[in-house]
């Protein structure tokens, strides 16, 4: 959120892009869409930076990332069965479906995999990973792909995303490269995933379910997410009440808390309804 604040009032551009997806978002919400027959398929490359030998993540670890991203945006993956059974019926099929790229940009076959040697020791939230000039790597065309950035960040930062509307030069989602996929330099307790799961539906327009407030007047515009006070972490134990929102309480378990990554399991009907939005609008050309 630091990040997207920052854009916010250095991209003037940024905040009406915004206001014109909210606008969309609660139109849908009053329309009977059909519901889509296929996926919406986004093309991904994944562009990793490294000093270090460990940092130079293998196409295996990569590749592991994008099956839980086809299993959590498709509720596929296998804990969702650990939802309480309050909300079980609420785990919703974002139908996106995430692929490798296998075409660059001059048309060129390609893994989707971009490895990149930096002689930067971490990176921070300052966009220097997305250019070449500042150590990073460029992005591809961002209307085209869907970018990730992964590297060694600074401090307890897991990574961040930029939502829709922004400037296209730093479009995309960065992932610290210990919480990438599922194997290799993946540790615990962010080795399952889900750190690319949660900033990918920012990257869709989703907010953390507590609205990014320190009390309970926050709110992430999605009706089907109880009110929560702040971020939840490690692994709570239903209920964990706040904002009386009891008996239930929080919704920890879903992809857009702050929890461990065995402790989140679902997206809801209302933050499905926001990501089609997106990917029928701003990010509509992102769809094969």
């Amino acid at each position: 959120m630091e990040v997207h604040h920052r854009q916010l009032e250095e991209e003037p551009g940024f905040r009406v892009a915004q206001q014109t997806l909210e606008h969309a978002c609660q139109d849908m919400l009053r329309t009977a869409a059909a519901a889509r027959t296929t996926p919406y398929k986004i093309t991904v490359v994944v562009h990793v930076l490294h000093r270090l030998p460990a940092e130079k993540i293998s196409a295996a670890q990569v590749k592991s990332q994008i099956k839980v991203l086809n299993a959590d945006f498709r509720a596929k993956n296998t804990d969702r069965t650990k939802v309480p059974g309050v909300w079980s019926g609420l785990v919703a099929d974002a139908n996106v479906q995430f692929v490798l790229a296998t075409k660059a940009p001059d048309g060129k076959p390609t893994t989707g995999i971009v490895f990149t040697a930096t002689t930067a020791t971490s990176f921070g939230s300052d966009e220097r990973m997305k250019s070449a000039a500042t150590g990073g790597a460029n992005p591809w065309p961002t209307d085209r792909y869907l970018n990730m950035w992964v590297c060694t960040l600074k401090g307890g930062l897991l990574g961040y995303a930029q939502f829709p509307g922004g400037p296209a030069a730093t479009d995309g989602v960065v992932i610290r490269n210990t919480a990438f996929g599922t194997s290799g330099s993946a540790a615990v307790p962010f080795n399952l995933g889900r750190t690319a799961t949660h900033e990918v539906g920012h990257y869709l327009n989703l907010r953390h379910i507590w609205g990014d407030t320190p009390d309970c007047s926050g709110s992430d515009l999605v009706a089907d997410t109880p009110n929560a006070e702040g971020p939840n972490g490690g692994k709570p134990v239903f209920p964990k009440i706040s904002c009386s929102n009891g008996p239930n309480g929080d919704m920890y378990m879903n992809y857009m808390d702050y929890t461990d990554d065995a402790a989140m399991f679902m997206f809801t009907p209302g933050q499905v309804a926001r990501m089609r939005t997106t990917l029928d609008g701003p990010r509509s050309s992102l769809v094969s």
